[in-house]
């Protein structure tokens, strides 16, 4: 007989953990989630695309000239993704 009622406590422990899962999903999708704009985080993710690429040429590369253009390419491409980054706080 012991195992039956061990079977009922299991199934009452589970039930209750169901219960306060879907509280707290209940409750998360009621929590205010702050705004994103879409443009500009399109934006951010092409720039870090972008950076990625230039920081994969410039590892690929030996000719100096073309280390200094894709230098000045990457510093570029971090101080606009920078200052979006910065102005994302702003609400």
């Amino acid at each position: 007989m012991g195992d039956a009622g061990e079977g009922l406590i299991d199934a009452d422990a589970r039930i209750q953990e169901l219960a306060d899962e879907r509280e707290a999903a209940r409750r998360e999708r009621r929590a205010p989630r702050p705004q994103i704009d879409p443009l500009k985080h399109a934006e951010m993710t092409s720039l870090k695309l972008g950076l990625s690429e230039l920081r994969r040429q410039f590892d690929a590369t030996d000719h100096p000239v073309r280390q200094k253009q894709l230098k000045a390419a990457i510093a570029d491409v971090e101080k606009r993704l920078g200052k979006l980054e910065s102005g994302s706080g702003k609400r």
